[in-house]
């Protein structure tokens, strides 16, 4: 279920420069992660916001903007850009400073740092820093999915598996629980629930821990680009529950619809 966009720069070589970046946000998110102030606001949404978000976009942007090669930026804590205008972007760095903001308030350590490069709708670059943790995945279209730690690379890949399973690894958030992804979980054989936060979802099945990722509920863009590429290099995909399609990008809404992260799924079997 891979794309099959061209884009003309050296993504692999992009990739490798955007490391360093989501490891700068990830030290500064941490520096706040251990301080005894969160400095916690509620945005109109409702969903909180905190210092370390504001201070890792403000990396993330400075230092994307500072690239060699660029692009127009779309971070869910910048002021959002008109789709008349947006939807002119051939490419575009589609970013979340600071994934599982809520996970960060609970401190579980399980929220990450999203950059992900979008070429006409589709994600083709990915990194994701879950800085806790110290996990850097990355990807790039056609080049692999790694996983770098202190112990080395490691490239990552997806189960195989077929719906009829039993017993499938089915990642579920530990904010969430509604009753359309209950009625999901009813259709599968005796499914074991992994619970897990932010885009870290994505990458458990990336790593062949987990099988399948249904996502009955509201998500935006930049929730879900970057770990998207890093799940598909590994083998899996991201499919729209309606249209049975690869989860497309820069649509005039930057809310997703439902959708399912798999790993690789035999079909048919």
């Amino acid at each position: 279920m891979k794309n099959t966009v061209d884009v003309s720069v050296d993504l692999k070589a992009l990739a490798l420069q955007i490391l360093p970046i989501a490891r700068e946000a990830g030290k500064a998110i941490l520096e706040i992660y251990h301080s005894d102030d969160f400095g916690v606001e509620t945005k109109s949404d409702e969903s909180p916001l905190t210092k370390a978000d504001q201070k890792a976009n403000d990396i993330i942007c400075k230092a994307l903007e500072a690239l060699d090669t660029k692009f127009p930026i779309i971070s869910e804590e910048n002021k959002s850009i008109p789709y008349e205008e947006r939807s002119k972007f051939d490419s575009f760095w589609l970013v979340d400073p600071l994934d599982g903001t809520k996970e960060f308030i609970k401190r579980n350590g399980e929220f990450t740092v999203n950059i992900a490069l979008i070429h006409q709708q589709h994600s083709v670059l990915g990194v994701v820093y879950a800085p806790e943790l110290d996990e850097m995945y990355w990807a790039a279209k056609g080049e692999g999915s790694f996983l770098v730690t202190k112990d080395g690379d490691t490239r990552l890949s997806a189960n195989h598996f077929t719906r009829k399973d039993k017993g499938l690894n089915v990642v579920c958030s530990r904010s969430h629980m509604n009753d359309d992804t209950k009625n999901y979980l009813a259709d599968l054989n005796e499914p074991e629930l992994v619970p897990k936060g932010s885009s870290l979802k994505f990458l458990i099945i990336a790593r062949g821990n987990a099988d399948i990722y249904p996502r009955m509920g509201p998500t935006m863009e930049w929730d879900t680009g970057a770990a998207h590429i890093v799940l598909e290099e590994a083998g899996g995909s991201v499919i729209n529950h309606e249209t049975g399609k690869t989860l497309l990008y820069n649509k005039e809404s930057l809310l997703n619809p439902y959708f399912v992260a798999a790993g690789n799924e035999q079909l048919g079997s």
